[in-house]
């Protein structure tokens, strides 16, 4: 299972001259965790999801990149995917970019006000089960 600090890396690494901010960044992290649950029926990280006002969540990262804003996040330091991430890992977490990382963080966060598991959980804010998510995304596979 790969490390969320490491997920959230490799997509601020393929970010294009726009950067990818936090609010972009908890999208691509809640479709990573959705669709390679369908995929391979195990979570891609550890951390839960929750559903907030602007969209699924992952608290520790919103925590540890809020700072930023609605800026850019900028990496500290030197990134390699290949030493941390497993070629799967690396496959999917681009491969999720290629398809959603051509969107605004707002146009993301729009997509995901439409999806059952922002839906079913936003009245309490609650944790989105690594469950529901999967099944969820099993119907967007095919």
């Amino acid at each position: 299972m790969a490390n969320l600090q490491d997920v959230a890396k490799m997509f601020i690494s393929l970010g294009d001259e726009d950067g990818i901010s936090n609010l972009k960044l908890q999208k691509l992290a809640y479709y990573a965790q959705g669709f390679y649950l369908a995929l391979y029926e195990e979570p891609l990280f550890e951390e839960s999801i929750e559903a907030w006002a602007h969209g699924p969540v992952v608290p520790a990262l919103y925590h540890e990149f809020k700072s930023f804003g609605k800026s850019p996040i900028e990496l500290n330091s030197k990134f390699n995917a290949h030493v941390c991430l497993t070629k799967q890992e690396i496959a999917h977490i681009e491969e999720i970019y290629d398809v959603f990382g051509q969107f605004s963080a707002w146009k993301l966060r729009n997509m995901t006000h439409e999806e059952s598991p922002w839906i079913e959980n936003e009245a309490t804010a609650s944790v989105m089960s690594k469950k529901l998510l999967k099944e969820y995304f099993e119907t967007r596979i095919s």
